[in-house]
């Protein structure tokens, strides 16, 4: 048997074992050793079992997840995501839609500093939702903008997924979080824009809020400066060359410490539940980045990768088109995966494809992994089984599946609108990592 046909055997039973709720880390991890051992023997498949750990272990870089994770669980355990949604909704306050616009703002904020979609979805859901219902707003509006605005701060940097997606894609985070700041902000903007336009529209489904004096908006503004100084810790840090990604992330989290411990009700005890949280969620990434990298391997030395970038080339498509079909491949697994395990699932395939229909452009990779990273995150409010979607669900369980996936339309075609920028103008992605310095 082929190596191929053992590495479309291999992707049909990771398929079957995902569909069947096995998790995605021992999937991944039971397709890759067995089928590397069909391909090249049970000795060599022990070996890279042994192997492959240590080399994760080693790598220096991948100490940015845990301390970035870390920053994330005390920025949420001393509420700040509370005072970016006050603060968000001060400044659009006085617009019709107002408060839908500022969770817009407080998740792509909140986003940023968390790192994770679902997260951010529970945390917002508590605190925006019953608010708008408050004022009377559409349901439909009220989940759809929280279940959307869940997914834009993992674009924005510091973003745990572009580690992970630099780690497999053999590309440097500072150029990854250089790609990612401009779509980030563009999509931002754009769900604003949706929400506008419904206003605009439908002025009924969107109840306008008094507006705030501006002593009152200044205030509001005045509490970003936790999430300011996080940001420019992180971010800033990175683009200015003072430290490296692990260095900021190491500063950052202890900023976040300090500033926890100096301004909010935050003690020893929620310390150390935020250390234990943090190792539990770096374990599970650590493990599903091991059977990953496995899984990679696997796919490597059956050529599969290989095979289907040629079997593309020799169709002959325009690259737009390929890239229109790995769209949709993504909007449908992420009817059943996470962005983490779309994302160490598919690289190992789809990069070296894109790579072979842009050959001469050496900066693919970190176009790709913005388009990527956009795609992934829209599979993650598709029907039928958004993850954002049944993050909401559990929390207000009184509100039916069908009302909250109505309302998330308008967001869709403003991710579209941005897929659509990327494909016309690459240089959204790609100008200010080569202002930087960062590309060639």
């Amino acid at each position: 048997m082929s190596g191929q046909i053992i590495g479309l055997l291999g992707l049909g039973a990771l398929i079957a074992l995902v569909l069947l709720r096995v998790p995605i880390a021992v999937a991944l991890g039971v397709v890759a050793v067995t089928g590397y051992a069909a391909v090249d023997g049970w000795r060599r498949a022990l070996i890279a079992i042994g192997n492959t750990p240590y080399e994760m272990a080693e790598k220096y870089a991948l100490t940015v997840v845990p301390l970035f994770v870390l920053m994330g669980v005390v920025a949420a355990r001393a509420g700040m995501s509370r005072e970016l949604y006050r603060a968000a909704n001060a400044m659009f306050s006085g617009v019709r839609g107002a408060l839908a616009m500022g969770t817009i703002g407080a998740c792509a904020g909140f986003g940023a500093i968390c790192g994770s979609s679902l997260a951010t979805t529970a945390t917002l859901t508590r605190v925006a939702v019953p608010e708008m219902q408050r004022y009377g707003y559409d349901l439909r509006i009220a989940t759809g903008v929280v279940a959307s605005g869940g997914t834009l701060g993992i674009l924005i940097p510091p973003s745990i997924i572009l580690i992970i997606y630099a780690l497999f894609a053999e590309r440097s985070v500072p150029e990854l979080y250089a790609a990612a700041l401009f779509p980030g902000i563009a999509l931002t903007i754009l769900h604003i824009i949706a929400i506008a336009v419904i206003a605009r529209l439908q002025p009924g489904r969107l109840p306008k809020v008094p507006g705030l004096p501006i002593s009152e908006r200044l205030r509001a503004a005045a509490q970003l400066w936790k999430m300011a100084l996080l940001f420019a810790i992180a971010v800033g840090g990175i683009y200015a060359g003072i430290m490296s990604p692990t260095e900021a992330a190491a500063v950052s989290a202890f900023a976040a410490i300090v500033i926890a411990f100096l301004t909010c009700d935050f003690g020893w005890r929620d310390l150390l539940e935020s250390m234990m949280e943090t190792v539990w969620t770096t374990g599970v990434l650590f493990f599903i980045a091991v059977t990953a990298f496995l899984f990679g391997y696997f796919m490597v030395l059956t050529q599969l990768p290989v095979t289907v970038a040629a079997w593309v080339k020799a169709l002959d498509v325009a690259p737009w088109v390929v890239i229109l079909l790995l769209v949709g491949v993504y909007l449908v697994l992420g009817c059943f995966l996470d962005s983490l395990s779309m994302i160490v699932v598919t690289v190992p395939v789809f990069l070296p494809l894109v790579q072979a229909i842009y050959p001469d452009n050496p900066n693919i990779a970190v176009w790709f992994g913005i388009v990527m990273v956009v795609v992934v995150e829209m599979g993650l409010i598709t029907p039928p089984v958004g993850m954002n979607i049944f993050v909401l669900r559990a929390q207000l369980p009184e509100i039916p599946l069908a009302t909250m996936f109505s309302g998330i339309g308008p967001f869709l075609l403003a991710d579209f609108a941005l897929i659509a920028l990327l494909l016309s103008v690459p240089d959204l992605a790609l100008w200010l990592p080569r202002t930087l310095g960062f590309l060639s």
